[in-house]
């Protein structure tokens, strides 16, 4: 994979990202489907196909049968275990078709070619890890045994020819094959309501919308759906202050982005109605990567691809997604130099190529312009920075309380989807922005309530104090639950 493009910090975001504020009905399949726009925030600026052309029919064949509970409700090729041996003897090798997609003016068509990546990333899989699959349906406090450690040439060969494309790892991730690019319209006219949302694809009961597998994933399609309003208020903040703008306007931006996490934290909350706790374990199955895990102790083997050396890639893991690491840039969140915060670096590689140049761009910026150093010499800004940072830690402290009771209390497995390890990765992150709230109460807003200077109390001083006193208690109940569960694992 290639590396991302250097940006210049001297541009401006509308010379990098030309198509920010354009209608996204306007934009050609040539642009990466994940061109990010005011409108479309991190989703696609298109819902997904459904469909592929008519040469990939093999592939729409085994994908239709793979469930384990197909759309009719009768059990798929994963139910009797059946996958592997239907690939290996029904479906041809489709490499040369994927520069075959292009659009009318000869341009690779990228959205059709991203749709392609989904569909072989979730065959990929699904084929690699069904012994895994049966394995855990047979005897679930076995673990999980075995993958395949040989991917086929017909799968692994449109794989990694349309990862190369899209400058993306060839393997299942997040936004490119599992969440974001994996949902349609029950009923266009209706919109981006949760009641109307489908998945595209599914590997065990998914194609319901009322299962635990479809909740899960488009829960995080009803979160995303709320970033409009984030890329807005961090471009304000952003352009603002390379433009020399008022204070007060970037305030405004600081507001616009707290009333997205409202939102984005309100559908964040909906996962424990929409995808049971005690179902997870069992779709989870399917979306384990390669890195750090047992079931691949070796890597596996892409036929046909780079010498037939054993590669590795990191799973699919909602840690993929983009809204917690625009704003951990933005904020200027310092992350402890630990192996721990490797993988978080690690994990950026999976998103899509625009997310990345955009999270690229406002990291250089926001440290360029001294976002945090301008926020702390106003205490209504400070104050304004303060409850966006305790947004990323309510959203990391739920994502924390969704592993622990999701995975941690119902399996000894060592490590998440992404292979990071499952008790101490979270809580890296989550007591790093901990960390930073409580200096910069203590060493800006504390000495202003002493002093009673700069419009520190009342109102402000209300607001304040009962954020910190959770964030206290947060942080030492963390670090309790963290001990605990590492010492009750061996960890």
């Amino acid at each position: 994979m290639s590396p991302s493009k250097i940006l210049p910090e001297s541009s401006t975001t509308l010379e990098l990202f030309p198509h920010i504020h354009d209608d996204p009905a306007t934009l050609p399949h040539s642009l990466d489907p994940f061109t990010i726009t005011t409108s479309t925030g991190f989703l696609p600026y298109l819902t997904s196909p459904t469909t592929l052309p008519d040469v990939f029919k093999p592939l729409m064949s085994l994908l239709g049968r793979l469930p384990v509970v197909k759309y009719d409700g009768t059990p798929g090729l994963l139910a009797t275990y059946e996958l592997g041996p239907a690939v290996l003897k029904e479906l041809p090798d489709l490499t040369n078709e994927v520069d075959k997609l292009v659009t009318a003016d000869g341009s690779l068509d990228l959205y059709t070619i991203m749709a392609v990546f989904r569909d072989y990333s979730f065959l990929a899989s699904s084929y690699l890890l069904e012994p895994c699959w049966k394995n855990w349906c047979e005897n679930p406090d076995g673990g999980y045994g075995l993958g395949r450690d040989v991917l086929p040439k017909s799968v692994a060969g449109p794989l990694y020819r349309a990862g190369q494309i899209l400058d993306i790892p060839p393997f299942m991730s997040y936004a490119a094959s599992y969440a974001l690019f994996n949902y349609t319209l029950d009923d266009p006219a209706k919109g981006l309501v949760y009641s109307n949302l489908r998945l595209v694809r599914a590997f065990e009961r998914g194609l319901d919308p009322r299962s635990s597998e479809a909740g899960f994933i488009l829960t995080h399609i009803d979160m995303v759906k709320d970033t409009p309003g984030l890329i807005t208020g961090v471009l304000q903040v952003i352009d603002t202050l390379q433009q020399g703008g008022s204070r007060s306007t970037v305030n405004d931006g600081f507001r616009e982005i707290l009333a997205s996490m409202e939102k984005i934290e309100a559908g964040m909350e909906d996962m424990w109605a929409n995808s049971k706790p005690s179902d997870y374990l069992s779709f989870r199955v399917f979306i384990f990567g390669i890195t750090s895990q047992s079931m691949f102790p070796n890597g596996v083997i892409y036929d046909g691809v780079e010498g037939n050396n054993p590669l590795h890639f990191r799973g699919e893991s909602g840690a993929n997604d983009s809204i917690i690491p625009l704003l951990d840039h933005l904020l200027e969140i310092p992350m402890p130099k630990t192996p721990l915060t490797e993988i978080l670096h690690e994990f950026r590689a999976y998103r899509p190529l625009p997310h990345r140049e955009f999270l690229a761009h406002i990291r250089t910026k926001a440290e360029e312009l001294g976002v945090r150093d301008f926020a702390v010499q106003d205490t209504e800004t400070t104050i304004l920075f303060l409850r966006t940072l305790n947004h990323v830690r309510s959203f990391r402290w739920r994502h924390w309380l969704f592993a622990r009771e999701y995975i941690i209390r119902r399996t000894p497995h060592p490590t998440a989807t992404g292979g990071s390890p499952i008790v101490t990765w979270l809580p890296n992150q989550l007591s790093a922005v901990m960390e930073m709230m409580i200096t910069i109460y203590e060493a800006v807003l504390s000495p202003r309530k002493a002093q009673g200077t700069d419009g520190y109390g009342g109102a402000c001083q209300k607001l304040v104090e009962p954020m910190m006193e959770m964030v206290r208690d947060q942080k030492e109940k963390l670090a309790k639950e963290v001990e605990k569960w590492c010492k009750e694992r061996g960890v």
